[in-house]
């Protein structure tokens, strides 16, 4: 048989044996989808474990989930081990987030209350869109367009969000007026509503000019200068700068701010961080109040920024710091945007007063203690108490004339101010807790709204006020509420009651302005600086002894040293318990 006829032959037979073969084996291998999803796991990968995780939930997870959710929640997690102030904000939240530092935002220009499921306009922003559209102080507001506002268990920040929106949209308010049969209904243009960052400037007497803001945004510094120049134009030679309850802000503003105030080439703060060199902010001289005398009031609620301007003053010895340790911050953060509308919060380093000092307290113990620690003050009997407060000698530093100040924790101030506890009874501390004084004077001033009107000034107010019968209302209406008539802890509290009430109703009727002037004339804080200012001490100079050489021995044996105090007292009622409206 020849070669050709022997391949003619096999050939078929090898198929057929081929084919054979290959269906046995067939049968003792996984299938092709088995094999692919298998080895999937195994493939190289790119980006982080997080990034993986994601894809994987994203293509494989059995039922469909929503990945951009499980982002965001995630998020917190990640940052939660790092220090308090780096944060995540997401997109929805950005524009609330924003507009203390960018200084406005889209509404509709009024300030609400809302009471017993009532919204109520407790003032309409002069010469912003409501007031354009026709409503009232004291008009009642039942729909935000289609959305029942009233009688309906909504919070002030649901319905503050309704009514803001962007610039030149449309928004109809259906509103209840007293004397009006029918509801009313009124189209509002949303308008830009500026948030201020100075709350008052005026002047304490012929000569001392008192200026407070509430934070420094990126119109603080402009709102600042023209305050200062218009109390300049009559007659300040002084000036109180009152910080407290001021929670910081824009780094940059703040030095603007701090520049005016200091001579040329003077150094106002330096940062330094992993990954950013020292860098040195210092003054230029061209600051327009270089000699003005300065008082600079703080507070346990001071931090940030207004540690940064109280820093500088302080090492500087360009004026007096009076009031109480501050917050202990003194990180940097920068906002980072990210793809979708939200920004990181980073801090990126650690800011440093003139003297060398770090005031940053610790956060190495957890976020829970680190918000904790003003309580932890409160109870230790750091308010009140002028010895309670202990600097590590380890953490002493020196201003540029050579005085004392110390670092670790805040900034203590030149002159500490105690509160007064004196007439505080269970009492009040039970009226204000449950918010009774807040009611009551709300809804006096909704009732009496006509005939408080007529009254333009504080003084004035206050003068109708005294002849009123208030307290003796408000006790009757606190009976009512379930705060039983005790008479001999009311006598005790008499005064603050009366005090707390008064200034409610002023702040209904004429603003933060008129509130913070009726109460600064008792204010032992801005009265200890009134003091001081006149008898020309707003120059600190280092004297043989700057505080009190009390030296203990701590357990670590570390030595630790009281701060100064004098023997004045601050109402801790005083602090803003005024019925605070919401802004639209």
């Amino acid at each position: 048989m020849n070669k050709s006829n022997l391949r003619a032959l096999l050939t078929p037979i090898v198929l057929a044996l081929a084919i054979v073969f290959g269906m046995m084996l067939n049968r003792f291998l996984p299938d092709r989808t088995q094999v692919s999803a298998s080895s999937e796991m195994f493939l190289p990968v790119t980006g982080s474990k997080l990034d993986l995780i994601i894809s994987m939930i994203q293509n494989s997870y059995v039922d469909t989930v929503d990945t951009r959710q499980i982002v965001e929640n995630t998020i917190p997690v990640l940052l939660k081990d790092l220090d308090p102030h780096t944060v995540y904000i997401p997109a929805k939240d950005m524009q609330r987030a924003n507009e203390g530092i960018v200084g406005n935002f889209g509404g509709v220009g009024i300030q609400f209350y809302k009471y017993l499921d009532t919204v109520t306009v407790v003032k309409v922003v002069p010469g912003g869109p409501s007031e354009k559209a026709g409503i009232k102080d004291g008009d009642r507001i039942v729909r935000v367009n289609d959305s029942l506002v009233a009688g309906v268990k909504m919070g002030q920040d649901k319905i503050q969000e309704l009514m803001r929106g962007e610039l030149g949209t449309k928004v109809e308010l259906t509103i209840a007026r007293r004397g009006e049969p029918k509801l009313i209904k009124k189209e509002v243009v949303r308008g830009s509503i500026p948030v201020k960052s100075v709350d008052v400037a005026y002047m304490l007497n012929d000569t001392t000019g008192y200026l407070k803001t509430n934070t420094f945004g990126m119109h603080t510094y402009a709102e600042f200068m023209q305050a200062l120049v218009k109390l300049k134009a009559e007659g300040m030679r002084k000036i109180i700068i009152d910080l407290r309850e001021n929670e910081g802000g824009v780094l940059p503003i703040a030095i603007q701010m701090i520049n005016e105030f200091l001579d040329a080439d003077r150094l106002i703060l330096y940062t330094q961080g992993q990954a950013q060199p020292r860098t040195d902010y210092k003054s230029n001289g061209k600051g327009q109040f270089k000699d003005l005398r300065v008082d600079v009031l703080i507070s346990e609620f001071s931090a940030s920024a207004s540690e940064i301007f109280a820093g500088a003053i302080q090492d500087n010895d360009r004026g007096l710091i009076i009031g109480r340790r501050s917050f202990g911050k003194g990180l940097v953060q920068e906002q980072r945007m990210l793809p979708d509308g939200s920004a990181l919060r980073l801090t990126v380093a650690r800011y440093y007063t003139p003297s060398g000092r770090s005031i940053q307290k610790p956060y190495n113990e957890g976020k829970e203690k680190y918000y904790n620690d003003i309580y932890n003050r409160l109870v230790h009997g750091e308010f009140s108490q002028k010895d309670s407060i202990v600097f590590d000698e380890n953490l002493k530093y020196q201003t540029v004339g050579g005085r004392t100040v110390y670092g670790g924790g805040g900034i203590m101030p030149d002159v500490f101010v105690p509160q007064d506890t004196t007439g505080v009874t269970s009492y009040l501390s039970s009226v204000i807790n449950r918010g009774l004084t807040l009611q009551f004077t709300f809804q006096y001033t909704d009732n009496n709204r006509k005939k408080l009107s007529q009254y333009e000034t504080e003084e004035d107010l206050l003068n109708y006020l005294r002849h009123q019968g208030l307290v003796e209302q408000f006790i009757r209406f606190a009976d009512s509420k379930g705060v039983k008539r005790r008479n001999i802890l009311i006598q005790k509290s008499y005064k603050r009651l009366e005090a707390n009430i008064y200034g409610n109703i002023i702040y209904n009727m004429l603003g933060l302005e008129a509130y913070l002037k009726y109460f600064n004339k008792s204010d032992a804080t801005v009265q200890q600086g009134i003091e001081l200012l006149e008898k020309g001490e707003a120059f600190p100079k280092a004297p043989a002894e700057t505080e009190e050489e009390v030296t203990k021995d701590n357990k670590d044996g570390k030595k630790k040293r009281t701060a100064q105090a004098y023997g004045i007292t601050e109402d801790p009622t005083r602090i803003f318990d005024f019925a605070e409206a919401s802004i639209s």
